[in-house]
């Protein structure tokens, strides 16, 4: 059996998320057990040059519910900002995005197939097709911000393993 264009996308989007949803929910348990402001933690990075936590999880957004309204429009360019929020709104933020994406069907999905994808950054201009914009851009930026996003709750002392980040795996034969 082949996988189609919305195994590779909403199925892959799915499992990262719900990955990001248990560290997140795990980063804000260990603040409240060691009585530390969750929303420091929004503002937290990896390195002095590097984006924020903030950054990180709005982009799990931006490379799921995002990448597949651009197999629609056939164009995709990153916001110009990053929307505001505090720790409980990323949290929220995260939980809305996979219930959207349990509400798209495989249909739509695979509709898109083979359809070109522009991204769009600056004057810069890269045709994709559906298939390579969620292959070799969207999944690598998702997995390099949701990891970006569990290294900065470690970093911060959270108590994360690689089962929480793995998220709800696709089981079965």
């Amino acid at each position: 059996m082949s996988n189609t264009l919305y195994d590779i996308s909403v199925g892959s989007f799915l499992q990262s998320l719900s990955g990001l949803s248990i560290v997140l929910q795990k980063g804000a348990e260990y603040a409240a057990e060691n009585q530390l402001n969750v929303d420091d933690f929004v503002k937290a990075s990896v390195h002095s040059d590097m984006l924020p936590f903030l950054f990180q999880v709005n982009c799990a957004r931006m490379h799921t519910v995002d990448a597949l309204e651009s197999l629609e429009k056939g164009e995709f360019s990153p916001p110009k900002s990053t929307e505001q929020r505090d720790y409980a709104g990323l949290q929220a933020m995260v939980s809305e995005t996979l219930e959207e994406l349990n509400q798209v069907s495989a249909d739509s999905v695979n509709a898109k197939q083979g359809k070109t994808v522009i991204f769009k950054f600056g004057g810069r201009e890269i045709p994709f097709t559906a298939e390579n914009f969620i292959l070799s851009f969207s999944l690598p930026n998702l997995n390099f911000h949701t990891t970006t996003a569990y290294d900065i709750l470690r970093a911060q002392g959270v108590p994360l393993g690689k089962a929480d980040f793995l998220g709800k795996m696709r089981i079965g034969v």
